[in-house]
């Protein structure tokens, strides 16, 4: 059986466009992940995590 060719056919460049949208993504996520840092919201993460130890562990 033949292969049906592509010749004459122009495809997007998707590999491209893909890794545009990957970095786009993972530059807002690292953005994301610096302002929560600046503004102090671990913080509130880390007294909750540590509440719910202790309180598992029968202290708190």
């Amino acid at each position: 059986m033949k292969k049906a060719s592509n010749a004459g056919r122009e495809t997007p460049p998707q590999g491209k466009r893909l890794t545009a949208v990957r970095l786009l993504i993972a530059g807002a996520g690292a953005l994301s992940l610096a302002l929560g840092i600046a503004q102090g919201g671990y913080q509130d993460t880390l007294a909750k995590a540590v509440r719910i130890c202790l309180e598992c562990v029968g202290i708190g």
